[in-house]
Protein backbone atom coordinates (compact mmCIF):
# COMPACT_ATOMS: atom_id res chain seq x y z
CA UNK A 1 0.00 0.00 0.00
CA UNK A 2 1.61 3.45 -1.03
CA UNK A 3 1.69 6.12 1.36
CA UNK A 4 -1.99 7.32 2.14
CA UNK A 5 -0.44 11.26 3.08
CA UNK A 6 2.68 13.08 2.20
CA UNK A 7 3.85 16.34 3.66
CA UNK A 8 4.09 19.36 1.50
CA UNK A 9 7.18 20.33 -0.46
CA UNK A 10 7.05 23.54 -1.64
CA UNK A 11 10.43 24.38 -3.06
CA UNK A 12 11.22 23.15 -6.52
CA UNK A 13 12.58 20.08 -5.97
CA UNK A 14 13.15 19.20 -9.93
CA UNK A 15 16.47 19.46 -10.28
CA UNK A 16 19.10 18.84 -13.02
CA UNK A 17 21.44 15.74 -13.55
CA UNK A 18 22.31 14.24 -10.83
CA UNK A 19 19.58 16.30 -8.39
CA UNK A 20 16.70 14.85 -10.72
CA UNK A 21 14.20 13.36 -10.44
CA UNK A 22 15.55 10.44 -12.19
CA UNK A 23 18.61 10.64 -10.03
CA UNK A 24 15.98 9.75 -7.21
CA UNK A 25 14.48 7.05 -8.92
CA UNK A 26 18.05 5.22 -9.65
CA UNK A 27 18.24 5.83 -5.43
CA UNK A 28 14.98 4.22 -4.85
CA UNK A 29 15.76 1.49 -6.97
CA UNK A 30 18.86 0.90 -5.33
CA UNK A 31 16.94 0.59 -2.26
CA UNK A 32 14.56 -1.99 -3.83
CA UNK A 33 17.93 -3.83 -4.05
CA UNK A 34 18.89 -3.65 -0.86
CA UNK A 35 15.62 -4.88 0.60
CA UNK A 36 13.93 -2.06 1.29
CA UNK A 37 9.95 -3.02 0.80
CA UNK A 38 8.03 -0.90 2.00
CA UNK A 39 6.28 1.21 -0.65
CA UNK A 40 5.18 3.89 1.98
CA UNK A 41 9.15 4.48 3.07
CA UNK A 42 9.72 4.34 -0.75
CA UNK A 43 7.27 7.04 -1.78
CA UNK A 44 8.58 9.36 1.27
CA UNK A 45 12.30 8.77 0.38
CA UNK A 46 11.09 9.36 -3.65
CA UNK A 47 9.51 12.86 -2.52
CA UNK A 48 12.58 14.47 -0.15
CA UNK A 49 14.97 15.84 -2.14
CA UNK A 50 18.24 15.12 -0.54
CA UNK A 51 20.15 17.44 -2.18
CA UNK A 52 18.39 20.19 -0.61
CA UNK A 53 20.14 19.11 2.88
CA UNK A 54 23.57 18.92 1.90
CA UNK A 55 26.32 21.40 0.93
CA UNK A 56 25.87 22.61 -2.62
CA UNK A 57 29.38 21.24 -3.09
CA UNK A 58 28.30 17.81 -2.30
CA UNK A 59 25.31 17.76 -4.06
CA UNK A 60 26.40 15.63 -7.03
CA UNK A 61 26.66 12.63 -4.40
CA UNK A 62 23.36 13.71 -2.64
CA UNK A 63 21.94 9.83 -4.08
CA UNK A 64 25.10 7.67 -3.63
CA UNK A 65 24.45 5.13 -0.81
CA UNK A 66 26.51 6.95 1.60
CA UNK A 67 26.45 9.51 4.44
CA UNK A 68 28.27 12.62 3.83
CA UNK A 69 29.50 15.35 6.15
CA UNK A 70 26.85 18.16 7.27
CA UNK A 71 29.78 20.01 9.28
CA UNK A 72 30.37 19.90 13.15
CA UNK A 73 31.87 16.97 13.02
CA UNK A 74 28.32 15.90 11.87
CA UNK A 75 26.70 13.63 8.76
CA UNK A 76 23.46 13.49 6.82
CA UNK A 77 22.94 9.25 7.15
CA UNK A 78 22.82 6.96 4.34
CA UNK A 79 19.65 6.73 2.56
CA UNK A 80 19.43 3.00 2.99
CA UNK A 81 19.42 3.68 7.11
CA UNK A 82 16.82 6.35 6.40
CA UNK A 83 14.79 3.87 5.12
CA UNK A 84 15.24 1.09 7.33
CA UNK A 85 14.75 2.49 10.34
CA UNK A 86 11.26 4.16 9.27
CA UNK A 87 11.02 0.53 7.57
CA UNK A 88 11.23 -1.15 11.26
CA UNK A 89 8.84 1.49 12.98
CA UNK A 90 6.03 0.76 10.08
CA UNK A 91 6.44 -2.90 10.62
CA UNK A 92 6.59 -2.34 14.17
CA UNK A 93 3.23 -0.88 14.11
CA UNK A 94 1.75 -2.92 11.01
CA UNK A 95 2.07 -6.24 13.58
CA UNK A 96 0.50 -4.34 15.82
CA UNK A 97 -2.23 -3.50 14.47
CA UNK A 98 -1.74 0.34 14.65
CA UNK A 99 -0.35 3.70 13.62
CA UNK A 100 2.83 5.54 14.41
CA UNK A 101 1.45 9.17 14.86
CA UNK A 102 3.86 10.95 16.72
CA UNK A 103 7.81 9.80 16.41
CA UNK A 104 10.92 11.37 18.13
CA UNK A 105 14.51 11.92 16.28
CA UNK A 106 17.40 12.39 18.07
CA UNK A 107 19.82 13.93 16.13
CA UNK A 108 18.34 16.34 13.41
CA UNK A 109 21.20 17.10 11.30
CA UNK A 110 20.59 18.52 8.25
CA UNK A 111 16.64 18.29 8.72
CA UNK A 112 16.62 14.97 5.86
CA UNK A 113 15.48 12.18 8.11
CA UNK A 114 12.75 14.34 9.83
CA UNK A 115 11.54 15.60 6.20
CA UNK A 116 10.87 11.50 5.28
CA UNK A 117 9.62 11.02 8.56
CA UNK A 118 6.79 13.77 7.89
CA UNK A 119 5.90 12.12 5.11
CA UNK A 120 4.81 9.21 7.11
CA UNK A 121 3.63 10.20 10.37
CA UNK A 122 1.61 13.64 11.78
CA UNK A 123 3.68 14.69 14.17
CA UNK A 124 7.48 14.88 14.34
CA UNK A 125 9.87 15.80 17.35
CA UNK A 126 12.83 16.30 16.81
CA UNK A 127 16.05 17.23 18.94
CA UNK A 128 19.61 18.67 17.87
CA UNK A 129 22.39 19.42 20.29
CA UNK A 130 24.45 21.33 17.86
CA UNK A 131 22.65 24.87 17.53
CA UNK A 132 25.00 25.83 14.07
CA UNK A 133 22.95 22.59 12.75
CA UNK A 134 19.30 23.24 14.17
CA UNK A 135 19.07 26.32 12.65
CA UNK A 136 20.28 25.46 9.05
CA UNK A 137 17.66 22.30 9.37
CA UNK A 138 14.90 24.72 10.50
CA UNK A 139 15.34 27.20 7.72
CA UNK A 140 16.04 24.12 4.98
CA UNK A 141 12.54 22.32 6.68
CA UNK A 142 10.76 25.74 6.94
CA UNK A 143 11.70 26.41 2.65
CA UNK A 144 10.05 22.72 1.92
CA UNK A 145 6.57 23.81 3.82
CA UNK A 146 7.97 21.54 6.47
CA UNK A 147 6.76 24.41 9.48
CA UNK A 148 5.20 21.68 11.11
CA UNK A 149 8.29 19.76 12.60
CA UNK A 150 8.71 20.54 16.07
CA UNK A 151 12.54 21.06 16.82
CA UNK A 152 14.01 21.56 19.71
CA UNK A 153 17.83 22.35 20.62
CA UNK A 154 18.81 20.21 23.32
CA UNK A 155 20.62 17.12 25.02
CA UNK A 156 19.43 14.56 22.80
CA UNK A 157 20.41 11.87 25.86
CA UNK A 158 17.61 13.26 27.58
CA UNK A 159 15.37 12.90 24.80
CA UNK A 160 12.06 15.54 24.97
CA UNK A 161 10.41 15.10 28.33
CA UNK A 162 8.05 17.46 27.76
CA UNK A 163 6.43 16.31 24.75
CA UNK A 164 6.16 13.08 25.70
CA UNK A 165 4.73 10.37 25.13
CA UNK A 166 6.13 9.16 21.54
CA UNK A 167 4.84 6.20 19.98
CA UNK A 168 8.12 5.77 18.25
CA UNK A 169 11.70 7.23 18.60
CA UNK A 170 14.45 7.33 15.65
CA UNK A 171 18.67 7.61 16.91
CA UNK A 172 20.78 9.42 14.06
CA UNK A 173 23.81 8.93 16.72
CA UNK A 174 24.74 6.00 18.97
CA UNK A 175 27.72 4.54 21.30
CA UNK A 176 25.63 5.75 24.59
CA UNK A 177 23.26 3.41 26.59
CA UNK A 178 19.62 4.70 26.62
CA UNK A 179 18.47 5.56 30.25
CA UNK A 180 15.59 4.29 31.57
CA UNK A 181 14.39 8.22 32.10
CA UNK A 182 14.59 7.84 27.90
CA UNK A 183 12.53 4.47 27.32
CA UNK A 184 9.75 6.38 30.18
CA UNK A 185 9.23 8.42 27.44
CA UNK A 186 8.01 5.82 24.87
CA UNK A 187 4.66 5.09 24.76
CA UNK A 188 2.87 1.33 25.92
CA UNK A 189 3.35 -0.65 22.99
CA UNK A 190 6.08 1.59 20.96
CA UNK A 191 9.72 1.12 19.71
CA UNK A 192 12.72 2.48 19.85
CA UNK A 193 15.15 2.05 16.35
CA UNK A 194 18.85 2.73 17.57
CA UNK A 195 22.48 2.38 16.77
CA UNK A 196 24.32 -0.06 20.16
CA UNK A 197 28.01 0.06 20.29
CA UNK A 198 30.99 1.64 20.47
CA UNK A 199 33.06 3.98 18.10
CA UNK A 200 34.36 0.43 16.08
CA UNK A 201 31.36 -1.33 16.62
CA UNK A 202 27.84 -0.71 16.06
CA UNK A 203 24.69 -2.93 15.24
CA UNK A 204 21.34 -1.03 14.40
CA UNK A 205 18.75 -2.29 17.45
CA UNK A 206 14.97 -2.31 17.06
CA UNK A 207 13.40 -2.03 21.10
CA UNK A 208 9.77 -3.25 20.94
CA UNK A 209 7.80 -1.99 23.94
CA UNK A 210 5.96 -5.31 25.60
CA UNK A 211 3.06 -4.07 27.66
CA UNK A 212 2.46 -6.19 30.65
CA UNK A 213 -0.78 -7.85 31.54
CA UNK A 214 -2.62 -9.65 34.77
CA UNK A 215 -0.33 -7.58 37.23
CA UNK A 216 3.44 -8.75 35.28
CA UNK A 217 5.55 -5.94 34.82
CA UNK A 218 6.31 -4.65 31.18
CA UNK A 219 9.74 -5.16 29.19
CA UNK A 220 11.26 -4.60 26.17
CA UNK A 221 12.38 -7.27 23.09
CA UNK A 222 15.42 -6.41 21.64
CA UNK A 223 16.43 -7.46 18.24
CA UNK A 224 19.76 -6.77 16.08
CA UNK A 225 18.99 -5.45 12.40
CA UNK A 226 22.68 -4.74 10.67
CA UNK A 227 25.92 -3.68 11.43
CA UNK A 228 26.19 0.10 11.16
CA UNK A 229 28.38 3.00 11.86
CA UNK A 230 26.67 6.18 12.93
CA UNK A 231 28.94 9.69 14.46
CA UNK A 232 28.56 9.67 18.53
CA UNK A 233 26.02 10.19 20.78
CA UNK A 234 27.10 13.10 22.98
CA UNK A 235 26.01 14.98 25.81
CA UNK A 236 24.78 18.51 26.65
CA UNK A 237 24.58 21.07 23.91
CA UNK A 238 26.97 22.92 22.14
Amino acid sequence: MMVSRLSPIAQDQSGRGVTSQRARDRMIERLLQQGIADQRVLAAMSKVPRHLYVDEGLQIRAYEDTALPIGAGQTISQPWVVARSMELVLQHFDREQSSARKILEIGTGCGYQAAVMAQLVSEVYTVERVDELLRAARRRLRHQGMDHIRSNHADGCLGWPEAAPFDAAVLAAGGLPLSDAFFAQIAPGGVVVAPVGDSKQQVLTVFRHLPGCNGTASSWQREAIANVMFVPLLKGVV
